[in-house]
């Protein structure tokens, strides 16, 4: 089973950014599709953007032209690029990945904050 570490998380000010990291432990070429989601508490999870083996993207409306998912399969790494951050960010990221049968992992969340 593999094992996903989210890091990047924290305190950022509205208008600021991050950078998301999740690590994996074994070749992300094994997965078909590997993404970012959120959630706040009272609230699903919601889709933050994914990017397939192809290297296709796709994002939530809410963060559509601010985050930018990317991978890099030397490092097995997947990251999101957070910019023009606001304070409806604020939730807690989660790594997914998807391997080509269907079975899904999730990591266990980095919490992100947007407050002055």
């Amino acid at each position: 089973q593999v094992q996903l570490v989210e890091s990047g998380g924290g305190l950022v000010q509205p208008g600021g950014s991050l950078r998301l990291s999740c690590a994996a432990s074994e070749s992300i070429r094994s997965f078909n599709v590997m993404g970012w989601y959120r959630q706040v508490p009272g609230k699903q999870r919601e889709l933050v953007a994914v990017i397939t083996s192809g290297v296709s993207t796709n994002y939530g409306d809410a963060v559509k032209g601010r985050f930018t998912i990317s991978r890099d399969n030397v490092k097995n790494m997947v990251y999101l690029q957070m910019n023009s951050l606001k304070p409806e960010d604020t939730a807690v990221y989660y790594c997914h990945v998807l391997y080509k049968d269907f079975r899904g992992y999730w990591g266990q969340g980095t919490q992100v904050t947007v407050s002055s």
